[in-house]
């Protein structure tokens, strides 16, 4: 059954936005998000009326029903924080509820690692009456304005504990595509697409992206962890997600996170965007701010 009515949990996130400005035009889109009064007061121009925004809160079921009510398939994202448990929950609840397919954002490797949370989700996504469609994705380069933009913005540096590994940066616009496209296709039953960007870059290669496009000096750090670990902190970031981070670059520090796959290519009929694409599209986020002495000076 091809879907009608879709949820975007996580609808205003790194992907749920674009998930949501993917699907727009094609289903009824209904965006997920913990506090919909202040996506309804910025004006989200993604939602032409506030019942396509409802409460959505893995940690409060009792947001869950209204959030499901109607829905043909989900795309279903765990959010930082959320535990396993909530998550396996809600696709439980999805499915006595009879939503058809869940679409879930996981991550390159689930399938094998066994210790991480996504492998244990897809696994009971599979045992339950839905139908599903895994997307295992490489590391979004938007992190690199969402989580590391400040150190580019501040100190011109990349300041990640990657080592020399490589890593297959995905745009997290051609993941969005994609959901798009399995989400209102039914014969993604039971696939699941590994997706990478064109190809694998050391971050010090990704520096020299940066240094190019805004034309100025962009620099890879290569911190240490303590180092990486005392910077975020200092920033108030929870301990918790500090220790994730430090486990995702650890992947591409051990040579785990560099693997390029087709599957964007194929699903989309066009290549993915590469590391210098997203620099260009998303340059005025790493730009300092100007002071209003520099913003003003006179010509000369």
């Amino acid at each position: 059954m091809t879907a009608q009515r879709v949820l975007v949990t996580a609808g205003t996130g790194t992907v749920g936005q674009h998930v949501v400005r993917e699907l727009r035009d094609d289903v009824e889109v209904r965006v997920g998000t913990r506090r919909p009064q202040s996506v309804r007061e910025a004006g989200d121009s993604d939602s032409d009326s506030d019942e396509h925004v409802v409460e959505f809160d893995f940690a409060r079921p009792e947001t869950w029903g209204a959030a499901l009510d109607g829905v043909d398939a989900t795309f279903l994202v765990r959010p930082p924080g959320v535990e396993q448990r909530q998550v396996t929950a809600f696709v439980d609840a999805a499915s006595r509820v009879r939503v058809d397919h869940v679409v879930y954002l996981s991550t390159l490797g689930a399938d094998k690692n066994v210790l991480i949370p996504h492998h244990r989700i897809e696994s009971h996504i599979q045992q339950s009456a839905v139908r599903s469609t895994f997307l295992r994705a490489s590391f979004f380069t938007q992190n690199l304005h969402e989580v590391h933009g400040q150190d580019v913005v501040e100190h011109d540096e990349i300041f990640v504990p990657a080592g020399s590994g490589e890593t297959s940066f995905v745009d997290a616009r051609d993941v969005a595509a994609v959901a798009a496209v399995v989400l209102t296709d039914d014969r993604h039953d039971k696939q699941a697409y590994d997706l990478t960007g064109p190809e694998a870059l050391r971050y010090d290669e990704v520096a020299a992206v940066f240094t190019d496009v805004l034309d100025r000096q962009i620099t890879y750090a290569d911190p240490s962890i303590p180092a990486f670990v005392r910077r975020m902190l200092s920033r108030d970031l929870p301990l918790s997600y500090v220790l994730l981070m430090v486990g995702i670059y650890s992947t591409a520090r051990f040579g785990f996170a560099g693997r390029v796959t087709d599957d964007v290519e194929r699903l989309l009929g066009r290549p993915p965007r590469t590391v210098r694409d997203y620099v260009e599209d998303y340059r005025d986020r790493f730009e300092p701010a100007r002071t209003p002495a520099a913003a003003h000076s006179p010509e000369r």
